[in-house]
């Protein structure tokens, strides 16, 4: 059974995006190395991560963090899991500042998690990256995006591009000097080429998204 690192040679990733792409090259010398994530090496629980992913949802992460710590003082633990999540009621986490459709993705989360739905780290190793992405999305309160960032920011899985990321087909229109973002089809199509190190690309992208924003250049000029 095939078993799947976590992290990459980011050196060698480094060397082939610039030979395979030579606009993304050129805007990676500029920004220089990018370095391996040190979470790539850190054990985490991927239970734990989905709840505060769910906490974490369109909030600042100032007030994201405060109702994170609010739930851990009401469970009385700093891991979240189904046994320390059924220690409160409904009515306890809503006070803690959890919303309505929170409080039910945290729900659902545990009932899954108990029923030996959501797989573990062990599990994942042997996982590829898209049945990681089929077994998780059906949590309420996960999509493929957060699942996405497991894979690429927990998990280092070398070959991940979120098309749907605003900040990444930014990037990408900002790289190939284009009138439009392209669209999620067209950002797959061309992100072939950067395989099988997509995820090394997508944190280029972000970065140049970034830099142009920084400069005050416009990068999006369509009506999306």
């Amino acid at each position: 059974m095939v078993s799947y690192a976590r992290g990459f040679d980011v050196e060698q990733a480094f060397a082939h995006l610039a030979r395979r792409d030579r606009r993304l090259g050129a805007w990676m010398r500029r920004l220089g190395p990018i370095p391996a994530d040190p979470r790539w090496r850190k054990p985490f629980d991927p239970v734990d991560a989905l709840a505060r992913a769910i906490l974490y949802q369109q909030l600042s992460g100032k007030a994201a963090a405060t109702i994170v710590g609010r739930v851990e003082a009401a469970i009385g633990s700093p891991r979240f899991h189904c046994d320390t999540l059924a220690r409160i009621d409904d009515a306890t986490l809503r006070g803690c500042g959890v919303s309505g459709n929170k409080l039910l993705a945290l729900r659902d989360l545990a009932r899954r998690e108990e029923a030996g739905e959501i797989p573990g780290l062990r599990q994942m190793a042997r996982m590829h990256d898209e049945a990681i992405v089929a077994a998780l999305v059906p949590i309420r309160g996960i999509g493929r995006w957060t699942v996405e960032m497991m894979l690429m920011f927990r998990l280092g899985r070398p070959d991940v591009l979120p098309v749907d990321d605003l900040g990444i087909r930014k990037g990408a229109q900002a790289v190939d000097e284009a009138e439009a973002m392209p669209t999620p089809k067209e950002l797959a199509a061309r992100g072939e080429r950067w395989g099988p190190y997509r995820s090394y690309a997508s944190l280029y992208l972000w970065r140049i998204a970034e830099t142009v924003a920084g400069a005050g250049k416009p990068v999006k000029r369509s009506q999306e």
